[in-house]
């Protein structure tokens, strides 16, 4: 298991710190990214949390996976690789 987290099902109006806020409550939060669409500086609805080690991301799996953020149920599952664009 890796220490980084995918999150989705975001309020679209979610900021970087309310995600990080959010995720505190499991462990110490090294990062927390809510993707913005560049044309319109809104949102995706989608982000990624990097907790502290692999104990921490696996318990905010468990304890975050289908908890209310802004009114919404959010899913967090584990990050995975990017894959190559060509």
């Amino acid at each position: 298991m890796t220490n980084k987290l995918f999150v989705g099902s975001l309020d679209y109006a979610v900021t970087d710190s309310q995600l990080e806020e959010h995720f505190a409550q499991a462990g110490q939060v090294l990062s927390a990214k809510v993707i913005i669409d560049r044309n319109t500086g809104q949102g995706k609805g989608f982000g990624f949390v990097e907790m502290s080690t692999a104990e921490e991301a696996k318990t905010a799996m468990d304890k975050l996976n289908g908890s209310q953020l802004n009114g919404r149920q959010i899913a967090v599952k584990e990050a995975k690789p990017r894959e190559e664009r060509y």
